[in-house]
């Protein structure tokens, strides 16, 4: 968050330099310039009169004038140079301007004031009734303004919601609160007036209405707020991306550290300790034939574990001909205490699933619960709607062996891993069931 601040503020400091200091506003900046000296180098004749000022605030300077007529004085012209009723003013005039008005309407209208140079006998100095700053300060000013105003936006823009989430809808909603506060800098916006030539500041609402200074401003402003809106959607897209390149790294470690714990669960000592110990069993009594088939089953059950912690999906039929033969070995080691009552229809066959999923369910199933001759255990393994299910009634045993939790943990983060889906486990106090839901490749194509 700090970097992003210091980025942010960088970018809004450049941003200002640009507006300020554009090529783009040198047209505009330069034609006004000139078109003032040339109005201060043409040759003016200078009348005097005595200042009146009417209650609605406009004034006439009544005088000897070229024309022997009294000279109009907006009462925004009386604001600006703190005029006051009964001065006696020295002064330029000008005719009435601009394409709304005829010709007929601008001879015949009053000529206006333009320049006021003595007042009171005294010279008129207009930069003493503002207490105008140095160029520097005037310079310093307007950057510092632009870049606050920049910064703002750029902190409304790219600011991420809590959800890390950054829709199309919320960029629009955040471009208007950018595009208002544009307009709420537009009007407290410092602006360069150019008067015999030199750049002074004035504020927005103080500067002349028809002055192209309200056009540079609006080009500050316009400029300024295009550039961030297309910046923070870049820096927003740049974002995305590093958070999905932070995700598939997190994710990655994630499953390699799933399957590492897999691994460990499924290739335990007490699995590989009780298999040899089934074996010895049958050497012992001399059943050449079960220890050969269980010899079988027992490689075959190796083999799959090591193999499928290499691939992350498989067929029902592949992981139900792993199930038999790991259920072969407990089946050797409980005789007839132990059954597995499997109901699944042969269409769902080619249907997938993460390897290795009924190996805890077994395992877990076979750990927890008693197995005798009186209460043999029957685990129900069958597909229902697309559904894998085992279940299996409680008989939890005396001496409870102690449960990490870790297989039903890994199953449920490798399928929210592989498959993007969850995992449902019924536990109460007459059954245990697991649900896992298959895919159907079919729907793929």
């Amino acid at each position: 968050m700090k970097n992003n601040i210091i980025l942010h503020t960088l970018i809004a400091i450049a941003l200002s330099l640009v507006v300020n200091f554009s090529y783009l506003l040198l047209p505009i900046i330069t034609d006004q310039g000139i078109a003032q000296r040339g109005r201060e180098l043409q040759p003016r004749k200078h009348n005097t009169g005595v200042l009146h000022i009417d209650p609605d605030m406009h004034g006439y300077i009544i005088c000897d004038c070229e024309l022997r007529d009294s000279v109009y004085v907006s009462a925004w012209q009386v604001h600006r140079h703190k005029l006051m009723d009964g001065d006696h003013l020295t002064f330029s005039t000008r005719r009435l301007e601009g394409d709304t008005y005829t010709e007929k309407q601008k001879s015949e209208a009053h000529p206006r004031l333009d320049e006021v140079y003595i007042r009171n006998g005294e010279r008129f100095d207009f930069d003493t009734l503002y207490d105008r700053p140095s160029r520097t300060v005037e310079f310093v000013w307007q950057i510092a303004y632009y870049a606050i105003i920049s910064l703002l936006i750029l902190l409304v823009l790219t600011i991420m919601p809590r959800g890390g989430t950054y829709t199309t809808g919320l960029f629009v909603r955040r471009s208007l609160i950018a595009l208002l506060i544009s307009i709420v800098g537009i009007y407290f916006a410092p602006v360069v007036a150019f008067k015999e030539g030199v750049m002074r500041i004035v504020f927005f609402f103080q500067d002349d209405p028809h002055s192209n200074t309200y056009l540079i401003v609006l080009t500050k402003s316009i400029f300024i707020l295009v550039t961030t809106i297309l910046y923070s959607r870049i820096y927003l897209l740049m974002q995305q991306r590093q958070v999905m390149v932070v995700e598939n790294e997190r994710l990655k470690t994630e499953n390699l550290s799933t399957r590492y714990n897999m691994l460990v669960g499924q290739i335990n000592p007490h699995f590989f300790f009780n298999s040899l110990n089934s074996l010895a069993m049958l050497v012992r009594e001399h059943d050449d034939k079960r220890a050969l088939e269980y010899i079988d089953q027992l490689s075959y059950t190796f083999r799959y574990i090591i193999q499928s912690g290499q691939a992350s999906i498989t067929t029902l039929r592949e992981e139900m001909a792993f199930a038999e033969a790991y259920i072969y070995l407990f089946k050797i080691r409980y005789a007839e205490k132990l059954f597995f009552d499997i109901d699944i229809d042969p269409k769902y066959n080619e249907w997938t699933l993460p390897a290795l999923s009924l190996q805890p369910l077994i395992g877990n199933a076979v750990k927890h619960n008693t197995i005798t001759t009186k209460n043999p255990l029957h685990v129900a393994i069958r597909v229902k709607g697309g559904v894998l299910e085992v279940e299996n009634r409680k008989m939890p045993k005396l001496d409870v062996e102690p449960s990490t939790g870790i297989g039903l943990q890994n199953l449920r983060s490798r399928w929210h891993i592989v498959t993007g889906r969850d995992i449902e486990i019924i536990n109460t106090e007459e059954r245990f069931m697991v649900r896992l839901p298959l895919d159907n490749p079919a729907k793929k194509r």
